[in-house]
């Protein structure tokens, strides 16, 4: 197996993770938030980046599709963690979000185990780009309300609102690839 530049950005993705937790939560660190920022928004760059450069060069492959799914999954949640850690996030949301990247994760492999495929789709796309701002704006709340909550909040809140939207999607597209693909193994 060699290692593409695609794939690379995925793993890069992943080994940001510790770090993005790390000055998330070292409060003696002055603007400790404004690196967490900055290394998330590093990160969430090489998703968009890893896709197009996939696209453009490869056209994707098995490997690539998992990592970059799984560098996702686990930068959001390390990332959800740490901010709930300290306040920044809501649990609510999180477990929200949380609770859905695993069982996309899981619905897309008892797919792939009956050989069948769930292509990324608009929602996801968008749940993706909301929840990168919900998160890189809990690393810079801003010092006023507005109204009931921080603008962070809301932007968290149309990330949810993303997040159930493409868990649907995910959802009836397992479905009907489990109604077309049936298998005869036991479970």
């Amino acid at each position: 197996m060699t290692l593409n530049l695609p794939n690379a950005l995925a793993l890069f993705r992943i080994a940001m993770v510790v770090p993005i937790m790390a000055f998330t939560r070292a409060d003696q660190i002055d603007g400790h938030f404004t690196i967490a920022a900055a290394l998330f928004l590093v990160a969430s760059f090489t998703d968009f980046l890893d896709g197009y450069l996939a696209r453009k060069t490869t056209g994707g492959t098995v490997l690539g599709a998992f990592l970059d799914t799984t560098a996702d999954k686990i930068m959001v949640t390390g990332t959800l963690l740490a901010l709930v850690s300290v306040d920044r996030v809501s649990i609510w949301p999180a477990a929200i979000i949380i609770f859905r990247e695993f069982t996309v994760m899981a619905l897309r492999g008892v797919v792939a185990q009956r050989g069948g495929l769930i292509a990324p789709s608009t929602w996801g796309k968008l749940k993706a780009f909301t929840q990168y701002a919900a998160i890189f704006f809990a690393f810079l709340r801003f010092s006023e309300k507005w109204g009931p909550w921080y603008f962070d909040q809301y932007l968290m809140l149309i990330a949810v609102v993303a997040t159930i939207g493409s868990a649907w999607g995910y959802i009836t597209a397992f479905w009907s690839v489990v109604r077309h693909h049936p298998t005869d193994a036991k479970t």
